[in-house]
């Protein structure tokens, strides 16, 4: 069997890039210094991409070394509190970089919070959060898990929940934890601070949150943990605690915030700006064509796996002035076949180019079973809403008086015109549908 260091070898491509050397004592056969240096390298520009701040980096260095030598995978940490399931690019960056690591070789366990999520994380909130059930966080976790395999190698990745250690702390266990931070340093924390100034209550509970997240850290050994820029305070506060136990403190790698398809605000449900991962083929092409040419390398660094060489690439061709259009299809392909077939994107790339480019009518439209009532474009307002293409009648009405939709490529003026079988309606910009009357 080929060893990890073999494997890296040939993942950089780099022939003749030196031997590894028997020690002579049984353990994976060493590299020369050359070698290990890049692939320590390599290792160290694949976690950096798109990275807001790396913390403990020197340290990282070492550990990356240690494991590349001894062929023990470092242990990689994502904290998940289950309390909005519903994942999107902007949530799968995070993701995609914990796949980027498994790819090298590491052990990627993701903590489900299940005890911490009966707390809340006070993070970025102006009050207290509603601790949920045990049923909507059992229901919840079980919806990041269907979504986060989307990404991760199931069979290469622990899932652990916190419960599991947490709540077997005995409270003089739970009070020497508590007696590891002071309420100054708790307070340094912006929304804690916010709260105090402006005589919010703060639940004393709240301040267990991070100390329990960090404890997870200490728990597991972590050498590495993952998580936004929001998560600062709480993932360093798991190094500080990893200290005071004795342990060597884990590296912490912050992945950076992504715009959504409008270019200006946070990728968020509730602004419409979101990719979901679970979207069709043809939506998610379609909305990656819409990401801001500023955005590209971004989305290439946050959104995707490519490599830091093939990365390059892409920026050497925006510098030298090709068409910012071309990289994008190659984004969008890119990011499409990650969550679908081969087959899927290529259709969904498809219905791109006749939809958006040639002006046609596109052959992979959704088709949508209309009842035949009036037989004019009112039949079609309930299946469009249950199909979830308009959120009500209202507004595929307004939709009709702004000539945002039309039949067969000519705009619907009102309401009372005519719709039969293989009418196509182009709802908005980007969705398409085929009438089959019922």
């Amino acid at each position: 069997m080929e060893t990890k260091v073999q494997n890296q070898e040939e993942t950089l491509q780099d022939k003749g890039a030196g031997e590894t050397v028997d020690t002579g004592t049984g353990r994976e056969p060493e590299p020369d210094a050359a070698l290990l240096s890049r692939l320590v390298r390599h290792q160290m520009r694949v976690i950096r991409q798109g990275a807001a701040e790396l913390i403990g980096e020197e340290e990282l260095e070492k550990k990356i070394a240690g494991s590349i030598c001894t062929g023990k995978p470092l242990t990689v940490k994502f904290g998940m509190d289950p309390s909005a399931p519903d994942i999107h690019l902007g949530h799968a960056a995070v993701l995609r970089k914990l796949k980027q690591m498994q790819d090298l070789g590491h052990s990627i366990v993701v903590v489900i919070g299940d005890f911490t999520g009966k707390i809340g994380d006070p993070t970025g909130k102006s009050k207290g959060r509603r601790a949920m059930s045990d049923s909507e966080v059992l229901r919840n976790a079980q919806t990041y898990q269907e979504q986060i395999f989307r990404i991760l190698d199931r069979d290469k990745t622990q899932v652990r929940y916190n419960g599991e250690w947490l709540e077997l702390l005995t409270m003089r266990e739970a009070l020497e934890l508590a007696s590891s931070v002071t309420v100054a340093r708790m307070l340094e924390r912006d929304d804690f601070q916010n709260r105090f100034r402006s005589g919010t209550p703060i639940g004393l509970h709240e301040f267990f949150y991070p100390l329990m997240q960090a404890y997870d850290s200490v728990e597991l050994k972590a050498d590495l943990e993952l998580g936004g820029t929001d998560q600062t305070f709480n993932i360093l506060m798991g190094r500080t605690l990893q200290k005071e136990r004795g342990q060597t403190a884990q590296a912490a790698l912050f992945m950076p915030i992504l715009e959504g398809i409008d270019g200006t605000e946070k990728m968020s449900k509730s602004l419409g700006n979101t990719i979901g991962i679970c979207e069709d083929a043809c939506s998610m092409f379609t909305k990656v064509m819409q990401v801001p040419d500023r955005l590209i390398v971004k989305y290439f660094e946050l959104a995707t796996d490519i490599a830091p060489e093939e990365l390059d690439k892409i920026k050497e061709r925006l510098a030298d002035g090709c068409n910012p259009r071309d990289c994008k299809l190659i984004l969008a392909g890119m990011i499409t076949s990650l969550y679908h077939t081969r087959e899927e994107t290529e259709a969904a790339e498809c219905f791109f180019r006749e939809a958006f480019t040639n002006k046609a009518v596109p052959e992979q439209a959704q088709v949508l079973e209309v009842v035949l009532e009036s037989g004019t474009v009112h039949d079609c307002v309930r299946p469009l809403i249950q199909a979830g293409l308009v959120e009500s009648g209202s507004q595929f009405r307004r939709l009709v008086s702004q000539g945002g939709v039309q039949k067969n490529g000519v705009r619907v003026e009102n309401m009372e015109e005519n719709i039969q079988t293989d009418d196509v309606l182009k709802i908005g910009k980007r969705r398409f549908v085929r009438i089959k009357m019922c």
